[in-house]
C-alpha cells in the first residue's frame, strides 16, 4: 500500500508538471488547431472522392453499417488506451494530462456543433496518418465499397466527438431521438463510463462496448483507481480547452 501511495504521489507530481507546461505555452493550442485543420481538410478531400464512387444504394448502407461499428470500436479502443495512459514525462505528456481532465468535466462550454467538430478533431492525432493512408490508397484500384468504408471511418471518427459532446451538453427532442435509436451515443450509456470502473469507452453510439469491455478488463485495472487519482492534487480548471 505504501509503495502504491508513493507511486501515486510521483504520478501526481508528474501530472502537475505536465499541466503546468500545458498552460505555460500557447503552442499546445496551436498544435490542436493545426491537427484540426489537417484532419478536416483531408476529410473534405476524401468526401469529394466518396461522391465519385460507383456504389449501389445497398452497397452504401452496407458500408455505412460496417463503418459505424468499426468507428465506434476503433475510437473506443483509443479512448480506453488514453484513459489509462500515464506517460506524463513523454513528449506527449502535456496532451495526455489535459486529456484526463475530461472525467471531471460534467458540462462543456456550449458552442456550435460545427465548431465542436473542428475543435475536437484537433485531439485526434492518430487520425492524420490514417486519413493520409486512405488518401494514398484511394489512388489504387480498391473495391469502391471498401474505400467508402475507410473514408466513412475517417469522417465518423470526428462525428464521434460531437456525439460525446452531446451526451454532456445538448438536450433537444431531435438529439434525444438520435440517441434513442443509437445513431448517436445515448446519455444513459455514456453515464456508465463515468460512474462505473473500466467500461463503456465507445462514444459514437456504444455498439462495440460489448467487445471493448472485455478487452479493457483483460488489459487494465481501471482509471478510477489509476489516472483519475493523478489529478487529485491538481488545482487548475477541470475544463478541457481546445480553443472552444
Amino acid at each position: 500500500m505504501k509503495r502504491k501511495n508513493t507511486t501515486e504521489t510521483i504520478k501526481q507530481k508528474e501530472f502537475n508538471q505536465a499541466m503546468k507546461a500545458y498552460h505555460s505555452h500557447d503552442y499546445y493550442q496551436y498544435i490542436y488547431k493545426f491537427v484540426s485543420f489537417l484532419n478536416v481538410s483531408l476529410q473534405l478531400i476524401l468526401l469529394v472522392k466518396a461522391f465519385s464512387l460507383d456504389i449501389t444504394w445497398y452497397g452504401f448502407f452496407m458500408a455505412l453499417f460496417i463503418a459505424y461499428f468499426l468507428t465506434d470500436f476503433i475510437n473506443g479502443l483509443v479512448h480506453m488506451y488514453m484513459d489509462n495512459n500515464d506517460q506524463y514525462n513523454s513528449k506527449w505528456g502535456a496532451f495526455i494530462a489535459s486529456f484526463h481532465l475530461h472525467h471531471q468535466t460534467e458540462k462543456y462550454r456550449d458552442a456550435n456543433l460545427f465548431l465542436i467538430y473542428f475543435n475536437e478533431s484537433g485531439a485526434k492525432f492518430w487520425l492524420v496518418p490514417y486519413l493520409l493512408l486512405v488518401l494514398v490508397l484511394s489512388a489504387f484500384v480498391l473495391h469502391h465499397v471498401l474505400l467508402l468504408i475507410l473514408i466513412m471511418i475517417g469522417i465518423l471518427s470526428s462525428v464521434a466527438e460531437v456525439s460525446h459532446y452531446l451526451c454532456h451538453n445538448k438536450e433537444s427532442k431531435f438529439i434525444a431521438l438520435l440517441q434513442k435509436y443509437r445513431i448517436l451515443l445515448p446519455m444513459s450509456h455514456h453515464k456508465k463510463h463515468h460512474e462505473n470502473e473500466n467500461e463503456s469507452y465507445a462514444f459514437l453510439n456504444g455498439s462495440s462496448d460489448f467487445i471493448i469491455d472485455v478487452i479493457a478488463k483483460k488489459l487494465y485495472m481501471g482509471y478510477k483507481n489509476g489516472t483519475d487519482k493523478h489529478f487529485e492534487r491538481y488545482e487548475g480548471t477541470g475544463t478541457v480547452n481546445r480553443g472552444q
